[in-house]
């Protein structure tokens, strides 16, 4: 049957989304391995309830998977340096089965993959954060609209990577070396924040001398050590020096560093540049992602105002006019014979005509009050306040008359705005005010009612904010429950002068 679905269905579509979300079954591998780090039964229940997650819910749990990597990484990041060769731990991480000062060499690589595999993942996954991390691949690799340039977040992993090459004396060490690390990592955030020029020149400074640094005690420690070091005493990004492996691993990990910086380094001439240039294709993406909503909100709001033109032309005008015609027929056939007839169905055509007129000055009115083509948007606005059942106080400060599209969705607005306060509001005084600044036509509707207002739950806030939108316009809604409810319309114009205007409303009058 059509409205049911079968078992083979559901768990095809179950392995589909798994599918699509393959990062969820990541997640209860790291509980797993949480097993051998605590034993018990919480780890065990952990393990069961992130399998169930990842089945039951695939995009949620590929959403924490980024997350466990990354705390499973800090992790393996402590337990290495805490690591000697006299204390045996009876811990297992990833493939280290007993963890002793004399794995601690394969402890650390470890770390730092599910480290990098958390940072990638929060890029895959939609995951928060990675908004941030798609940005800054986008700019390195001058993707998706990005110039290639130095993302300034590139600091905070050279940050880390500088706080890890002297963890034993910062964070494993006295209390000012931790107080220093953590306000070296806030100084970091706030520049990436608020100065991202010079934390990009600093991270791309940052990976030379960091590489350069590298390269060079791996090579001292190929060719002129001979002492022994414990392993958690000198590391570099992801390996021991101390050993010949971990020291060629250090000189080649140096030289990838600097290059990268090296690399990096000329696209700092052209930053500033870039990323304004970013920023304006990112503003101009988004005129025009507005730009086509706002097109296609005008073409629905022509078609429906074409359909109430074309409803109310046909039940009301059209429908007289045909009466208006039949009488008038039936009065011709009756002329002879029976005259008082056909004169009472000339009156009732007269009659009828005469509402067939009334009703097409109404049509005119839904498209264009004749209040505002007769005196202007002030005046207009002034006129509805007096027939508001409330108390209504105007400011309206005008030097001049907008084009008459935009007074009248702002006259529109202002009236639905005030139908509104009197309607559901409850309000008893009810401010309304007009004002021209910038370039910026605003109207303002403040009420003391009840507040609770919400463009998104009616028709009519949402109808008045499509309407300003084909105008470029915003409405903006601040209604907070019991109130005050203030409501903002803002648009783009130019101001006529007074005889321009009069000019452009003698036109409409002539229209109406």
């Amino acid at each position: 049957m059509d409205g049911m679905t079968t078992p083979g269905k559901t768990t095809a579509t179950r392995w589909e989304r798994l599918r699509a979300h393959w990062p969820a079954l990541l997640l209860p591998l790291v509980a797993a391995d949480t097993l051998g780090l605590f034993g018990g039964t919480v780890p065990m229940l952990l393990v069961i309830v992130t399998a169930a997650m990842a089945l039951l819910a695939p995009r949620e749990s590929a959403r924490l998977t980024p997350f466990a990597l990354l705390a499973y990484g800090t992790y393996g990041l402590f337990l290495f340096h805490s690591l000697s060769d006299f204390e045996s731990q009876l811990v297992t991480y990833g493939l280290v089965e007993e963890a002793t000062g004399l794995h601690a060499g394969y402890v650390l690589p470890q770390a730092i993959a599910f480290l990098a595999a958390g940072v990638w993942l929060l890029a895959r996954t939609g995951a928060p954060g990675g908004a941030a991390v798609r940005r800054a691949l986008a700019q390195l690799r001058g993707a998706g609209g990005q110039p290639k340039t130095v993302p300034s977040v590139l600091l905070l992993p050279v940050l880390f990577l500088w706080e890890e090459l002297f963890s034993q004396q910062i964070w494993f060490g006295s209390n000012p070396g931790r107080v220093i690390a953590l306000l070296l990592a806030i100084v970091a955030v706030a520049m990436v924040t608020w100065l991202p020029g010079p934390a990009a020149a600093l991270a791309v400074a940052g990976l030379v001398i960091f590489g350069v640094y590298g390269a060079a005690a791996g090579v001292w420690h190929l060719w002129f050590a001979h002492q022994q070091i414990w392993l958690w005493q000198w590391t570099y990004g992801a390996v021991p020096v101390n050993v010949r492996m971990g020291a060629l691993l250090a000189t080649i990990e140096g030289l990838v560093l600097a290059g990268a910086g090296c690399a990096l380094a000329p696209r700092l001439l052209t930053w500033r540049g870039d990323i304004e240039m970013a920023r304006r294709a990112q503003a101009l993406t988004q005129r025009v992602s507005r730009l086509t909503q706002t097109r296609s909100d005008a073409t629905e709001v022509a078609v429906a105002e074409l359909r109430r033109i074309e409803r109310d032309l046909h039940d009301g005008a059209q429908a007289r006019l045909v009466a208006v015609g039949m009488s008038l027929r039936a009065a011709e056939e009756l002329m002879r014979d029976n005259p008082e007839a056909a004169l009472a169905l000339v009156a009732e055509a007269r009659e009828t005509s005469s509402r067939a007129l009334d009703d097409l000055r109404g049509l005119v009115r839904g498209i264009y009050p004749p209040v505002l083509a007769d005196r202007g948007l002030a005046d207009a606005v002034s006129a509805l306040a007096l027939d508001a059942p409330v108390s209504v106080e105007t400011d309206i400060t005008l030097h001049g008359e907008p084009p008459m599209p935009v007074a009248a969705a702002v006259y529109f607005g202002i009236a639905e705005a005030l139908t509104n306060a009197v309607r559901h509001s409850g309000a008893d005084t009810v401010q309304i005010g007009i004002g021209y600044s910038g370039g910026l036509l605003r109207a303002t509707v403040t009420d003391d009612g009840t507040g609770g207002a919400d463009a998104s739950l009616g028709t009519g806030l949402a109808g008045v904010e499509r309407r300003l939108a084909t105008f470029d316009g915003i409405l903006a809604v601040n209604s907070p429950p019991g109130g005050p409810t203030i409501i903002v319309l803002e648009l783009p114009c130019a101001l006529s002068g007074q005889d321009h205007g009069r000019q452009e409303r003698a036109s409409w009058q002539a229209i109406t």
